[in-house]
Formats: C-alpha cells, structure tokens, sequence
C-alpha cells in the first residue's frame, strides 16, 4: 500500500514555471519544501523571482547538497518585505524557527563560552554558559569566546573593579553579606542600591566584554575629575582604582597591530570535508580585544556562504554599537550589499564589508585563518576520535554501515515514585542535546512503593516509536538491502536511529525485544542492552554477553552514551521530585490550586520565605487576594490556645533524599 505523494517541481516543469510567474520580482524571503511539506530551505534576495529561478537553470552549477535539495522541492512560498535589510532579518528569524536542514546551521557543540548580562531583571546577572538561549528579548549574549580562562580571569578581574552582585542566592533574609562591607557588592540583596544606578554599573561593565575599554576610561576620567572638582575625595580615589583596574583588563587581552583609529572586524576559515571552523577577530583602536569562535558543517554551502550566515547570526545577536565600521572577509560573500545595508541601519552608520587582496588587511586575514586552522586541526582530533569508536561498534555489532543515530533510554525513580525516562541522542559520536527528549512514566501501575522497570522501558519504546509501526502499516516504512529507511524522496530529515542502547540486562533488553516484536519492527530497530556492573553489552536472543575489552573504542562510546542517559533522567527525576514536594504542603489549603501554588512559589522561592511573610506581603501576589493571604498566612501560623496545635505532617514522600544508589536500586 503506497501513499499519493506531489511530485517534485523538476518532475512537473508546467507547475514549476506557473509557480515561479507567481513570484514577483521584490526583495523578500522564499521557502523550499518537499512532498511532506518540510521546509528544506529558506533564502532571500533583493529580486525574489530571479534568485529561485537560478536554482532550476540547466546551466547553473550547484553543489552537491544544493543539487540534492532541488531534486525534493515540491512547491515554494515567499513573504515580500519592503526592503533587503528586512529579508534579511525575516530569514534569521525563520531559519531558527524552522531549523531547516540545507541552511548554514552553525553548530552549537557547547565548546565556545558565553559571557550573558540579563538586562531583563531589575538586577541584572553577570554570568558564563554555554548555552545561548534567549529566554528575554533584552538579554544579550556576549562572545561566544575561543579563550575559556581568559574569559573567566577578565570576569574575576572586572567583579573585583566594579561593585557587582557576587552571589547569585542572599546570604542572609534581613542583611548583606561580607562583599558589601569590603566593598565588593552593593547590597542588592536587599535592595540598598536602586534598579536604575546598579543598570549603570552593568553598562560599565559592559563596555568591557564590547571592546570600548578606551571609551570607558574616558568616562571614568571625567566621573573622577568631577567628583574631585566637588571635594568629593573618596569617590573620585575609588574611581581612580577603577580606571587602574579597567587598564590592567585591557593590557591583559589586548594584542598591539599596526596603529589604525578604525573599529574592524577580521573573519576567516579553514575547512576539511566535514567541518568548517571560523575563527573572527576584533580589532579596536588597532589592537586585538577579543577572539570569537564558530564550527559549521562544510557541507552546507560555500565559503563565502558559510562566512555571511556567521556574520549574519553574530551581529543579531549584539548591540548595534559594537558593529565595528569595517569588516574584512576572506571570501566574497553572495550578499554583501544585503548584509552591508542591514548592518548600516542597525548602527547608525555606514558599515564596509571589505574582501583585502595585499598588503596589511590582507596580511591580518592570513593570521585570522592560520588560527582557524589551528581550530580546525583540534576539530579533526575529536572527529578522528568519534570516528574510529563508530568503526569499532559498527564491526563489534556486525553493522554494514557507521551508526551515526544512536539513542540511549534510562529509567530513574525512588521506588516506583516520580517515575520517568530519558531519551538521548549521539550523533556522529557527540549529544545532539536538540533531540534530547523526556518520558513521564504513565503506568498506573508504577507508583510509590512499586517500581516495574521492564515495564516502564517498554511503555518508552512503543511512545518511541509507535508512528514507524503507523508508517510500516501503511508500506511506508520498506526494508532496503541494507537498512530500514523513510520512503520520503531521500530525506535527511529523519529521525529514525541506525541504533538503540538500553541502559540495563538482559531483562530490559527482553522488555523492549518484546514489544518491538508486537509492533513488527523488531527486524527494524537495532538494539543493544549496556549492563552497569561489568559493562557487559547484550544482544537480542544472545544468553551471553558479546565479548569485548572496557576500554576499546566501541564500548568507550556506549558508555557515554548511557552515562548521558543515567544523567538526563536523574536530572528529570529530581526536578519532578522537586516539584512535587514544593507543592505537597501547599497542597493542603483549601482553595490554593495548581497555577496559584505556582505564582507562590515564584514570588516567594521557598516554603520558608512564605512562612515568614506577612499577610499584606502575600495578598501582593496575583491571583491572591486579602482572604486567601489571611487563610495561607493562618495555616502557617495556627492560633494557640491551651493546647498546642501542631502543624500539619510533611507528606512522608518529602523525607526521600536522592541518591545515586536509590536512583537506581531497581537497575542491575
């Protein structure tokens, strides 16, 4: 039984040139997508009919992976804007709400830092991730920084210059700590400096992470002068010691060049077949203040293509006054009027995008992309090393082919409470953390006092993969020579694994055979079992354990995907657990539901803070009103009379404190 599926537009040359009349010829932004209508790319151009025309043209030369995608786009759509500036950002936008798969994705490989000030909250934090989600429009990341301990110092240093809050909990409920008597903090914690003038601190050391180290002394200088022309001694000293540190800061990251008053920006790469590593250098006032670091697929397009969605994600990512007024580029790119007006627009000013061939700009280059070779030489180690450990599984399994998917599932409770599961996601050898996913365990029959991991490993498997068993039904899913493939005109989009890891014996290893046996797709799915005690590795219908050495390749990489995996739901687990007890006493007062609890417990941070609070204080909650605050605040504080009244008991679930051992008793 086959599915009627559009025919691609190559397939169908009348709907194609019908299609592309409907097209005008203005600037905007145009999507590709294929017969399961799954967008395979989006685009933009100043004149939107020419730029998709060119991709069907015998006579255009497109790469291999361009050429793949045009043989799968079955219809195209468009969004015209009024001006190249505006595709430009509309593409950005839906690029990652869409993820599509031809793009320049740059990879997110958690290597790079970032330093985040969330300008968002009245008092803004100062901290280092390596996870850039913008949870608030107004947040902003800064880097991502190719030198970890540099960023860490410049951060420790510029914490001791500026009064910044040091803890990210207060110490004490009813005063500072130590770091506002030595000066280090300013008393957020209790609020003994306003919003507005701990914002103008920040800004300060904002400055720092922008490259306006020069700009900021200067601002210090008159503060201190003026502060001195008023008598006021003490502050202008402590403004002096700040200028002192600022200038320590900069000679710590700063690297001399040639003398030059221009603010530029120096972008190169090096590329092998499978990565391509960029490296972009920030050049202020003709010294080096910062380095920044990007890894993307070479196979996404070309260079110049690579180096524009670089540029193109970073500057929407920073203030429009760190936008230097030139940048240079190793390769032309295929948009630089485009990106040169955006960029223009943002900052105020007119912005160059230079592609040097001599003398010293094009010396600088040289020097940006020997250091992205360097990137690169580090990026083959670790492919190298992935890639040899895939070979060794693949040749201890028996597979005909690398496993590039591999998922690994866990279980973790405390006896049968909080049950849930994880899902992870190895790709090529590294997390693909994006396909991350969690499973709360809905057996009835799993509860608190009774745990059934077999059970609970299968109910996660048929959620798993219970749309292939659809699939195969329908004669969706086929069986090729060498493996069970989508029928979806070859694409790359799918996320079915090439293999499965259970963390377990043979007894969850049995669990999920069976109930991949009642689904048909047994001969489909390859599945492994990783037991903790001797890392012995199972197969289906094997009594014994395959034979293998811990320390081999293979082995090395099921490990760390099960020890991922035992991660992922421990985390899970203890975040339900949590949960759950936060709510448990609040669960006891009439009227007080789910979504008020919440608000609460927002508000508050803890049962402990609510216990403290006055009635006045609570009825400022939303949703709670002056009749429920005095019915909280009366519940943790119950009138005494001649015979003590004792609190309601703590449900005993609470008393369960998370071990590694607990988490796992029901694990073998």
């Amino acid at each position: 039984m086959t599915s009627t599926k559009i025919l691609p537009l190559l397939h169908d040359p009348e709907r194609l040139e019908n299609r592309l009349k409907e097209i005008p010829p203005e600037p905007g932004v145009y999507y590709m997508k294929d017969a399961t209508d799954q967008v395979l790319y989006i685009g933009k151009s100043k004149k939107l009919r020419s730029r998709v025309r060119s991709y069907f043209r015998d006579d255009h030369h497109h790469s291999p992976r361009i050429a793949m995608m045009v043989r799968q786009v079955a219809d195209i759509e468009f969004i015209v804007t009024d001006t190249e500036a505006e595709a430009l950002a509309l593409e950005a936008n839906l690029i990652k709400q869409h993820q599509p798969y031809y793009n320049v994705l740059l990879k997110d490989d958690k290597k790079y830092p970032w330093l985040c000030i969330t300008w968002s909250e009245p008092y803004p934090r100062i901290f280092i991730t390596r996870k850039r989600h913008l949870s608030k429009k107004a947040d902003r990341f800064y880097g991502p920084y190719v030198d970890v301990g540099l960023l860490r110092r410049t951060l420790h240093l510029v914490k001791r210059v500026f009064p910044l809050r040091q803890r990210p909990q207060s110490l004490f409920k009813d005063r500072p700590c130590l770091n506002y008597d030595i000066g280090r903090c300013p008393g957020v914690c209790q609020q003994l400096i306003s919003s507005e003038e701990y914002h103008k601190i920040v800004r300060k050391v904002a400055m720092v992470f922008q490259g306006r180290i020069d700009e900021l002394v200067d601002i210090l200088s008159m503060q201190m002068e003026k502060a001195a022309d008023e008598l006021n001694f003490e502050v202008a000293a402590r403004i002096r010691d700040q200028i002192v540190g600022v200038k320590t800061l900069g000679a710590d990251q700063k690297v001399d060049l040639a003398d030059d008053t221009v603010s530029r920006d120096a972008i190169a790469l090096a590329a092998d077949e499978n990565h391509a590593c960029i490296q972009l250098f920030q050049i202020r006032t003709g010294r080096l203040v910062g380095r920044l670091g990007f890894v993307a697929d070479a196979q996404s397009g070309t260079f110049g293509e690579i180096l524009q969605r670089v540029l193109e994600d970073h500057y929407q990512h920073i203030d429009p006054i760190e936008i230097p007024a030139e940048i240079l580029v190793q390769h032309e790119l295929p948009e630089t009027e485009m990106l040169a007006e955006f960029l223009s627009t943002a900052k105020g000013r007119k912005v160059t995008i230079i592609h040097p061939q001599r003398q010293t700009k094009a010396d600088l280059l040289e020097m940006v992309e020997r250091n992205a070779g360097f990137e690169l030489a580090r990026a083959q180690r670790f492919a190298d090393r992935n890639t040899q450990a895939m070979q060794d599984l693949a040749e201890l399994l028996d597979m005909p082919d690398f496993p590039r998917r591999i998922e690994g599932y866990d279980i973790s409770h405390i006896q049968g409470s909080d049950a849930v599961a994880s899902q992870v996601v190895f790709m090529d050898g590294m997390p693909a953390k994006q396909h991350y996913r969690h499973y709360k365990i809905k057996n009835p029959k799993v509860m608190s006092g009774h745990s059934d991991d077999f059970a609970s490993m299968a109910e996660v498997i048929t959620r798993r993969f219970r749309k292939y068993a659809a699939l195969k039904e329908r004669g969706e899913l086929v069986k090729s020579d060498e493996a069970s493939v989508l029928d979806r005109h070859v694409s790359a989009t799918s996320d079915f694994p090439d293999l499965v890891m259970i963390d377990g014996g043979k007894g969850q290893l049995s669990a999920v055979v069976s109930v991949l046996r009642e689904m048909n797709l047994l001969e489909d799915v390859r599945v492994v079992s990783l037991a903790k005690q001797r890392e012995e590795i199972f197969l289906p219908g094997e009594s014994l354990p395959l034979e293998t050495e811990a320390e081999q390749p293979g082995v090395q990489l099921l490990r760390r995907l099960r020890d991922e995996a035992h991660r992922f739901a421990v985390s899970f687990h203890r975040q339900k657990r949590t949960e759950r007890m936060r709510r448990s006493r609040l669960d006891e007062i009439p009227g007080l539901g789910f979504h008020r609890q919440k608000l609460l417990l927002s508000t508050f941070r803890s049962i402990n803070y609510l216990r403290e609070a006055s009635p006045e204080k609570i009825a400022t909650v939303p949703g709670i009103g002056p009749r429920l605050a005095q019915q909280i605040y009366t519940y943790f504080h119950p009138a005494h009379d001649d015979s003590p009244i004792e609190e309601p008991l703590v449900r005993p679930l609470e008393h369960h404190a998370a071990t590694d051992t607990e988490e796992n008793a029901a694990i073998p």
